[in-house]
């Protein structure tokens, strides 16, 4: 067979590289219309409103006034003090979050009895809406006829509180109502991460004479490092954003000190009707977000660099 007959049957029975890369996105196009019309489309629109005066009720056509609402915001004291209360939210939330969830993700990981309803009961507050799981706690903490304060006035441990209403009980009550809530998700992921641990390597550790605590340092942390920082920092991200939990246990209250940077840009939009003013609230978020996905991502590709 010579060499050009050999060409040009490689050349018929090569494949049609063009036809399958229209192929993979026409498959693809299904999700990705839908991304593009309601997270790409409001984001880039959002960015826009941000650089106007745009106003409810206004009249006047919206003008383009660049950078004046950034300007605004640098000086707006509610804001960065929405903004701090973001952050110790978050971190407040974030932290109790997943050390409660690696010990209960511990302790589902044993064989014990009734192991699969514990399972099946962990994660009931992750089923529930953050509408109904607001409306649940604020009759928890209700002043009157609360739950929390019947208890502790039955064991003596003190007269009734209005927990959501408090300025210095408030936003602990919400960080409570916010663990709460969000641990489930993050015992999943451990628990997927536990189970995936070879149980031999526990067992050879134990055979060297390796306590409780020197296993987990060495075999079980290891292995489940990687989902840990993962959920970790999602859930650090998702707990900054977090508006609806919020907004039903006290609506930024009591004066203020509950009021999440999203609450806040919420009130600046349907509130007292300044768009643009909101939208670079909103800008500002984005940016703070983006950088620590970004710090993320770093961490994680040098920690893959060095594995």
């Amino acid at each position: 067979m010579t060499l050009a007959t050999a060409t040009k049957r490689s050349a018929r029975g090569a494949p049609n590289r063009g036809g399958a890369d229209h192929g993979a996105w026409f498959l693809v196009l299904p999700a990705l219309i839908p991304i593009l019309v309601l997270s790409v489309g409001p984001l880039l629109y959002g960015i826009a409103l941000a650089f106007t005066d745009s106003q409810s009720g206004r009249t006047e056509p919206t003008q383009w006034i660049g950078a004046l609402n950034f300007q605004d915001l640098l000086h707006d004291t509610l804001f960065w003090d929405s903004f701090r209360i973001g952050l110790l939210w978050a971190f407040g939330v974030t932290v109790p979050q997943f050390l409660l969830a690696l010990g209960l993700a511990l302790l589902l990981n044993q064989n014990l009895r009734f192991r699969w309803l514990a399972r099946a009961l962990a994660i009931i507050p992750w089923a529930m809406p953050e509408v109904v799981v607001g409306i649940m706690w604020r009759l928890v903490y209700h002043p009157d006829a609360g739950v929390l304060n019947e208890t502790l006035s039955t064991f003596g441990l003190g007269e009734g509180k209005d927990w959501l209403t408090g300025t210095a009980t408030a936003l602990f009550a919400v960080i409570v109502v916010g663990v709460w809530a969000g641990m489930p998700q993050t015992t999943v992921a451990l628990l997927a991460g536990l189970q995936n641990t070879p149980r031999e390597l526990h067992e050879a550790a134990a055979m060297d004479g390796a306590g409780a605590w020197r296993r987990f340092r060495t075999v079980t942390w290891p292995a489940i490092k990687p989902i840990a920082l993962a959920i970790t920092a999602l859930n650090f991200i998702w707990n900054f954003n977090s508006f609806a939990l919020v907004y039903v246990l006290t609506q930024g209250g009591p004066g203020g000190r509950t009021r999440l940077p999203m609450l806040f840009a919420y009130e600046q939009a349907f509130r007292y009707g300044q768009f643009g003013y909101a939208a670079a609230m909103g800008c500002v978020m984005v940016a703070v977000i983006s950088v620590l996905l970004a710090v993320y991502l770093v961490g994680r590709l040098k920690g893959g660099d060095e594995a």
